[in-house]
Formats: structure tokens, sequence, C-alpha cells
């Protein structure tokens, strides 16, 4: 069976956090949220409640900076003071990194992988952020899914909760099983195409 994964960004409001762990929970799908640190420290309880769910809680830097202007060991201490905060919650320190904005550069990706964890690209962007209807969400997810692909989504977009139950009927109809981005990480010596894929070295 074909593999999908979905990915959501923590870092707006928490107003609809519960509603898609709801959802999720519906479709007994377990999948990888990743927050900013600001947003932990907002909404400590929806973090517990992700990870009580048993949702991947990672890492999506602690203030939402352009890392590509920082420097490495501005990158390392943003990154450190957010898995603090995950990790104090969860009682797991998270192992994957997703850039600010989807920018990286080649000191941004060492700096990342010299810390022991691996930068997350997306693959397929549902454009939730941008308020477009849940019919047009759901379009571009599905046009746009092949198997090990990443989606983007965002918690706090206006229809993300309305798309969600229809995008993942129709993935699961179409033989996807949704999973959390760890469980499609490859193995081995990989690297990052300029795409942002994981490929095997």
């Amino acid at each position: 069976m074909s593999e999908s994964c979905r990915t959501l960004t923590s870092a707006w409001g928490n107003e609809d956090t519960q509603t898609l762990i709801d959802i999720l929970a519906k479709y007994q799908i377990k999948t990888t949220f990743f927050v900013v640190g600001d947003w932990v420290d907002k909404y400590p309880e929806s973090v517990k409640a992700l990870a009580d769910a048993g949702h991947e809680v990672m890492n999506h830097s602690s203030d939402h900076a352009h890392f590509s202007k920082l420097g490495s060991e501005e990158i390392v201490s943003d990154i450190t003071a957010c898995n603090e905060k995950i990790a104090k919650i969860t009682g797991v320190t998270p192992t994957l990194f997703r850039c600010p904005y989807g920018e990286y550069d080649d000191h941004v990706i060492e700096a990342v992988t010299g810390m022991g964890m691996t930068p997350i690209q997306w693959s397929v962007d549902s454009l939730d952020w941008k308020g477009i209807s849940a019919d047009e969400i759901q379009r571009r997810v599905l046009r746009g899914v092949e198997p090990g692909s990443i989606v983007l989504f965002h918690n706090a977009a206006e229809n993300t909760p309305e798309a969600l139950p229809g995008i993942i009927e129709g993935l699961m109809a179409g033989g996807y099983t949704i999973v959390p981005i760890s469980q499609i990480l490859l193995s081995g010596e990989t690297t990052v195409d300029h795409t942002g894929k994981q490929c095997p070295a």
C-alpha cells in the first residue's frame, strides 16, 4: 500500500486544535505537528493534547525567524530552546525540524543535522493558510499527493477542519496510509535535493 504523510504547523491560534485532533481520531490517524516555541508558551494544554492523542510534536523554531539569515550558533540556540519547551510538556525531545517559511540553505541544513535532527520540507502545500475554500484545499491535496508525499496544513486555518475529512477519505480510497513523518523517512545515508526531497545517497 502506498504511504502518504501529512504535517500540521502550529504557529497561530489554537481555536481548532482540538477539532483537528478529534477528526484525526475518528479515522484512527496519527500524524506530525510542528510547533513554534512561542505557541508552546501560549498553549501548553494544546501541546499536551496533541502528544496525549499520540501525534508527533516536532520543532518549528522558537519564534518563526528567517533561518537563512541566522548564524549557525543562533540556529542551534533557537532550535534547542524550542526542543526544551516541547520536551518539558511531552517528555519527548523532538528529532525533526521544519524551517519557518520553508526557507533553508546549506548552512541551515548543516546546523540542523549537526544537532542530530532531521530537517523536513513539504512536497504538497494545501495553501489552507490563504483562506481558500475547503473544496479547493481538497482538490489541491488530492491532485498533488503521490507515494511518500508530505502535505502541509496549518491549524487555525479557516477551512482546514471542513476540508480534512474529504481529504482523508479520498486518500484512503486511493490506497494511501497516513502516517507520522518519522515513519516515512529513509534510513542510512541520504541527501536532500533542491526541492527538499530526501533521496538515497
